[in-house]
């Protein structure tokens, strides 16, 4: 503003002083010595560790933590250089500034940091300086993996993962929640069993942690047991085997359920004939009937423990013939439905009689006349459930509607490789077993059933991860030829198996390699 005004303003000048040891001129600072001279004179990494020996585990890729903990991390992650930087003792008495690795080969056993630190010197003067640490890496296997190496059958705890009913759709859903979110990481051994899945840990830890993981995503109730193996009565010492028996409750996703009376009562009269929707750590239930629906966490379900009334392997197809709406799109719990009264006739008896059936259901915002839809045949089913015995004067509907098929617009894809696909967890099965092939035949179609409910249901695939298929190349003449109504997962939603991690990883080791502590 001076300058503006036309006043005379005196330029500011940073003085210089001369280095009281070499002479040169320099800015000036408290000890009045130049940079080279001052680290001539003190060395503020002397009594710093340059050398240090560290723990590796070749079979896990893990490094010991003193005294007994052992902590995962790949080569120039973040991980591992705040592990490295935590082993320098000592290092309280300068401030870090910076810390970045040197690269080594990956065989070399040894492992360079970078480190720049500050400390006070001389009359107050901060001096800057960056010195290596070299570390030395040992191999030593830890307890888990030595006990594995020597015997791979000797676990310390089992989870047996059991649900007693006839398909295993929601063992497929949850296999791919455990992938993931890594919950059977631990696992040194998963092994396939009669309507159920055994996993051996090596820790009793783990398997603790794997239940609790199961817990938050199905409504189980578990107990546990263990059995001695050996003891020392000299040096107090037990060993022990421990079980964790897991029983997932056997109501799925579209099965039909009939309440009991005192449940209902306390639903405020839901039902009592309901659709189960959605299976995550409660249940949730839908009356078809008034749009009312309610959820029921594993507590209350295992305090009443009723049974579905028919299963979706009892699902019959029907053709629509007509509907009318009457009510507007309604919100509930996060779906949309919209009741309609609808003429169906069973796809087995088109052509052959004239037997129809006017019902009422909640799909009117997806079904049209021509549709195709599943449901349950409540006029010819013969059912023995106790549970509907006890309402008196309860009309029946004669069928109820679950969803919509699109078994006719699949039959033109029927053989053709889909654009996405799914891991699968390393499951050993029994080959000695005289049901292999039969059984291996009804889980090929229980997957494929699977796959379809992928593609159809959106709320079903948010929890999982979805992988671009390499091997799936589109053609045009598909592209006009497949149905264009028939469901489909985008391309949006899937991920590139590895080529994506792998992208991810390296930008994430670029950064590393300057992180500031």
């Amino acid at each position: 503003m001076a300058g503006e005004a036309g006043m005379f303003t005196v330029q500011q000048t940073v003085g210089s002083v001369l280095c009281c040891k070499c002479g040169i001129l320099m800015p000036p600072n408290a000890a009045n010595m130049c940079v080279k001279c001052l680290r001539s004179e003190v060395d503020i990494t002397e009594g710093l560790q340059k050398h240090v020996i560290i723990i590796h585990c070749p079979e896990c890729d893990c490094y010991l933590q003193p005294p007994r903990t052992w902590l995962k991390a790949q080569l120039e992650s973040k991980e591992l250089l705040t592990f490295c930087v935590k082993r320098l003792k000592n290092l309280n008495k300068v401030r870090l500034i910076h810390a970045e690795f040197i690269w080594t080969e990956p065989h070399s056993k040894r492992i360079k940091v970078k480190l720049r630190v500050q400390k006070e010197v001389m009359n107050g003067a901060v001096l800057e300086q960056a010195y290596m640490v070299e570390y030395v890496v040992q191999d030593q296997m830890c307890e888990s993996c030595s006990r594995v190496q020597a015997n791979p059958d000797q676990w310390v705890a089992a989870v047996q993962l059991r649900q007693h009913v006839s398909h295993r759709r929601t063992f497929f859903y949850l296999e791919q929640l455990i992938l993931k979110h890594d919950a059977a990481v631990r696992a040194i051994r998963i092994k396939q069993m009669d309507r159920g899945i055994d996993f051996f840990f090596a820790n009793r830890s783990h398997a603790v942690k794997f239940v609790e993981f199961i817990q938050k995503v199905v409504p189980v109730k578990s107990r546990n047991d263990k059995q001695l193996v050996s003891q020392d009565t000299k040096s107090n010492n037990y060993n022990y085997k421990y079980t964790f028996s897991v029983e997932i409750c056997p109501i799925c996703r579209e099965d039909l359920v009939c309440l009991p009376p005192k449940l209902a009562s306390s639903l405020g009269n839901l039902g009592p004939l309901v659709i189960c929707t959605k299976i995550s750590n409660s249940i949730a239930l839908l009356d078809p009937l008034t749009l009312r629906h309610c959820f029921l966490d594993a507590e209350q379900y295992w305090r009443a423990s009723f049974t579905s009334l028919l299963s979706s392997k009892q699902l019959v197809e029907y053709i629509v013939l007509d509907v009318d709406p009457i009510s507007s799109e309604v919100n509930v719990g996060g779906s949309k439905y919209v009741m309609a009264d609808v003429q169906v006739a069973r796809v087995s008896d088109f052509g052959k009689n004239d037997t129809m059936f006017m019902v009422k259901t909640h799909l009117g915002h997806l079904l049209n006349a021509g549709d195709y839809a599943l449901g349950y045949d409540l006029h010819a089913a013969n059912s023995n459930d106790m549970e509907i015995d006890k309402y008196k004067g309860l009309v029946m509907p004669e069928v109820i509607l679950v969803k919509k098929s699109y078994e006719e617009r699949r039959q033109k894809k029927r053989g053709k490789p889909r654009a996405w696909k799914l891991k699968a967890l390393p499951i050993e099965v029994d080959a000695s077993d005289t049901r292999g092939r039969v059984d291996e035949e009804k889980m090929n179609k229980e997957y494929e059933q699977f796959l379809r409910d992928l593609e159809e249901q959106p709320e079903l695939r948010f929890n999982i991860s979805l992988y671009r298929n390499k091997e799936y190349q589109p053609s045009e003449m598909a592209s006009v030829t497949d149905g264009e109504d028939v469901p489909s997962v985008p391309l949006e939603e899937l991920l590139d198996d590895l080529k994506l991690s792998d992208e991810e990883g390296g930008d994430e080791d670029h950064d590393d390699g300057g992180m500031q502590e």
